[in-house]
């Protein structure tokens, strides 16, 4: 692991080798023991589990720590539960539990966060950014770490009001969806106050504004209500120097100059997400992480895997800001021996 260049990247210095990141590969068990050598399973214990995390993290030297404090415990349960597919080992993120904050469409067109949620204590918040910070620091000592926020605008309306009834009220009403977005932008607005106040340097702002296809409301309807809101979100953390990571699945790469100009220092992106346009147009002047393909280390060959590693090398290799990742993460049935031949692969390729 190096902090340096990590944090060298970040800021747009070249450094000797490519930084690397990764995420929730550390719940792959099976991998994490061909590296460590540590027998840790899903039944472990969490001290266990977390020693093995670090131990994989130090063992793949990871420079920077992807993480956010801010998900959908803001809304203290009133939000909708649409249930979770089985993505981790043994399942043991499967929920089958399924309900809708509003039957009514009109009655969703009438949310105000404020009468929801209330205000929040600001000393409060920035105590609570300080300590998740710090905690990051203490756990990974060697790497960039962070704090931020996982429900920015979107993220936090799909939490709130589940697909169907967002895509019911964007669609029935589009200036009224875009009202209650602008609502809910006034209120997500006390936590970027506090991030701006926070002592992290590098804040991680995620957002699924799009889908593997791209936007799914008109374009225009983001250039009016998403990213005029980013804006203003941004100017505090704008203003007290801090690096602004953006983190989006699926396809963004018709919003990339828009969040350029909203402020964002960085992008985190997925294989759909164009990097070479970014590479190409903005490699100089910001950070990018991504964008090896999940899909090949999942089913290709170690041909297909070397060539994956090499595109994305060659796209970033001469961008100071560039860091290794694979998008959107490394699932548990990932072939351990894909997995450990693309680290092999990356190492080699990585330096400059």
């Amino acid at each position: 692991m190096s902090y340096q260049d990590g944090f060298a990247a970040l800021n747009l210095i070249m450094p000797d080798r490519i930084p690397r990141t990764e995420y929730s590969v550390e719940a792959h068990w099976d991998l994490i023991k061909a590296v460590t050598g540590l027998n840790v399973n899903i039944h472990s214990s969490s001290h266990e589990k977390i020693v093995a995390g670090n131990a994989f993290r130090k063992a793949w030297n990871y420079d920077v720590i992807w993480s956010v404090l801010i998900h959908s415990q803001v809304f203290d349960g009133k939000c909708t539960k649409m249930g979770h597919a089985t993505y981790s080992a043994g399942g043991a993120d499967y929920d089958d539990c399924q309900y809708c904050l509003y039957s009514d469409p009109n009655d969703a067109l009438k949310f105000d966060p404020w009468e929801m949620y209330g205000s929040k204590d600001p000393a409060v918040l920035i105590r609570n950014f300080n300590e998740h910070y710090d905690k990051s620091c203490h756990s990974y000592k060697d790497a960039v770490n962070m704090t931020g926020i996982y429900v920015t605008m979107m993220s936090g309306l799909i939490e709130i009001f589940g697909w169907n009834m967002l895509l019911l009220i964007a669609g029935l009403d589009p200036t009224g969806f875009g009202e209650v977005s602008d609502k809910y932008a006034s209120w997500i607005r006390q936590y970027f106050n506090a991030l701006a106040e926070c002592n992290a340097p590098v804040v991680m702002v995620h957002d699924d504004i799009v889908w593997t296809l791209g936007a799914f409301i008109h374009p225009d309807w983001y250039r009016k209500y998403i990213f005029p809101n980013y804006k203003k979100l941004l100017q505090p953390l704008i203003e007290s120097g801090k690096k602004i990571l953006f983190t989006s699945d699926g396809n963004y790469t018709e919003f990339i100059d828009d969040l350029a100009d909203c402020g964002f220092n960085g992008f985190v992106l997925e294989p759909l997400t164009d990097m070479k346009y970014i590479a190409e147009k903005y490699g100089k002047t910001h950070s990018f992480i991504g964008n090896v393909d999940t899909r090949i280390l999942l089913s290709g060959t170690k041909e297909n895997i070397y060539n994956e590693v090499k595109r994305c090398v060659d796209i970033g290799k001469n961008c100071p800001g560039f860091i290794m990742a694979v998008g959107n993460h490394i699932p548990a049935n990932t072939p351990v021996e894909n997995a450990l031949y693309y680290n092999e692969v990356y190492e080699k390729l990585s330096k400059r």
